[in-house]
């Protein structure tokens, strides 16, 4: 299910006996001598339907599990699923998430509400207060060309130094879209980062990209220094459509955060978009590494 396209059902209930013996002793035990020092954050849009109806009811019960940061959907751009919130200026909705016991960091904003100059304006105002270092596109780039992909790429580099301007940093968060459709035999993902102005346009790296066969941890080390944050999801060995508890399913997490230290994260949200109730197992296990 794609967050762009704003279809699915209410989240599932959070509630899910036994999801936590389903991670290994040894998964646990998993040692990285400094452990995670990103905070743990989620993506909002996991939980669309409940929050967007009682927001700190229900980013208490995230913080709860272990969570310290989410990052939010622009509900104006969201419109639909985060309607009831378009209400709340930005300080008012920082309040909401602090008052839960989260900070908000990163938010995400879709390409249509960003890339005019004058809504763009009132974005950054916004943004600024719901105190965001990183401002992310959430999708955008892709195109049947690559003369269009190099154009839309001079567009978010524009957008890019805007931002800057704003005071924070501009993301571009991907898809499996960009790893599946090729031009001249690359995936579009790689034409972008040849063309988007790796001073201005960090990346933001949805690990679902496994399941098109392409690992968060060889662009790491391929790009140093050009992400700033991840979407954090797991597959099953058997079934690379079901997502799983962090830990049980088909990502190297040792290895991913290592080179996470090289790619140059700051963030990491996990996304278990498909099954939010294992959510909690999920910050489970990154608390326990």
């Amino acid at each position: 299910m794609n967050r762009r396209s704003f279809l699915g059902n209410a989240a599932a209930g959070l509630a899910a006996s036994g999801l936590l013996t389903q991670i290994p002793a040894s998964v646990l035990a998993m040692s990285n001598a400094k452990g995670v020092k990103m905070p743990l954050g989620f993506q909002s849009y996991v939980f669309r339907e409940e929050i967007s109806q009682k927001p700190q009811e229900t980013m208490s019960r995230l913080a709860s599990y272990g969570y310290k940061n989410v990052e939010w959907c622009s509900p104006k751009g969201y419109q639909g699923p985060f309607t009831p919130l378009v209400k709340y200026s930005g300080k008012e909705l920082k309040k909401i998430t602090n008052d839960s016991g989260l900070e908000t960091t990163s938010c995400h904003f879709t390409w249509n509400e960003i890339m005019d100059d004058n809504s763009l304006a009132e974005r950054i105002e916004f943004a600024n207060q719901l105190g965001l270092k990183h401002m992310v596109c959430s999708g955008g780039l892709m195109a049947k060309t690559a003369d269009e992909v190099k154009k839309r790429c001079d567009q978010m580099n524009h957008y890019a130094e805007m931002v800057k301007k704003g005071g924070m940093i501009a993301g571009y968060h991907n898809h499996n879209g960009e790893f599946d459709e090729k031009l001249d035999g690359r995936p579009q993902y790689d034409l972008m980062l040849d063309n988007l102005d790796g001073s201005l346009v960090k990346m933001q790296f949805q690990v679902a990209a496994i399941t098109s066969g392409y690992k968060a941890q060889d662009y790491f080390r391929k790009f140093p220094g050009r992400f700033i944050s991840a979407h954090l999801q797991d597959y099953a060995p058997n079934d690379n459509k079901k997502q799983v508890v962090m830990g049980t399913g088909i990502v190297d997490w040792k290895d991913f955060f290592a080179a996470a230290k090289v790619g140059g994260l700051k963030y990491i949200f996990v996304e278990m978009e498909s099954d939010p109730a294992i959510m909690e197992g999920c910050a489970k296990f990154v608390n326990s590494i």
